[in-house]
């Protein structure tokens, strides 16, 4: 049986923690479908398309890597797309409190997805999307943040 994982996340923009997350989830999964979700408490600064795009570009020699955007319930998302796993990074405790809530609504919701936690490499732990996106709307140099390969002022809105 093939082992899929859902990575999920708005990726507003994917930074060098989120590439790191779905290339270590490549050693323990056959296939790792990162879901650009929708997310309503969040101003989003790429378009749900740039972010797909982006994505995909990034990862378009990798065939085991799927991207694709929604807008429902990521358990549903995950039942859609049969897999078993969701992947999720921590860089702090109160990442962990927090995905420690959501895994387990989720757990009780879609009991056979288990999530699985990857921490994050030293390095990346102050590298968040929020911070990012700020960064980015105040005109600022944000390539020390994203994966090399990615030429962010490819998916700049207009």
């Amino acid at each position: 049986m093939e082992r899929i994982a859902v990575f999920p996340g708005s990726f507003d923009p994917f930074t060098l923690g989120h590439e790191s997350i779905v290339l270590r989830g490549l050693k323990l999964f056959d296939r790792v479908i990162v879901g650009v979700g929708s997310n309503d408490s969040k101003q989003p600064f790429f378009s749900p398309e740039a972010r797909v795009a982006m994505i995909r570009d990034l990862f378009q020699d990798e065939p085991r890597i799927d991207v694709q955007y929604y807008t429902d319930l990521t358990i549903d998302f995950c039942r859609r797309n049969k897999a078993q796993y969701m992947l999720r990074g921590l860089r702090t405790t109160s990442d962990f409190e927090y995905e420690r809530v959501v895994a387990q609504v989720n757990q009780a919701m879609l009991p056979e997805v288990e999530s699985v936690f990857m921490l994050t490499f030293p390095e990346h732990t102050a590298i968040n999307s929020t911070v990012v996106r700020k960064v980015l709307r105040y005109g600022g140099d944000v390539s020390k943040f994203l994966p090399a390969r990615l030429n962010i002022q490819r998916y700049m809105p207009r």
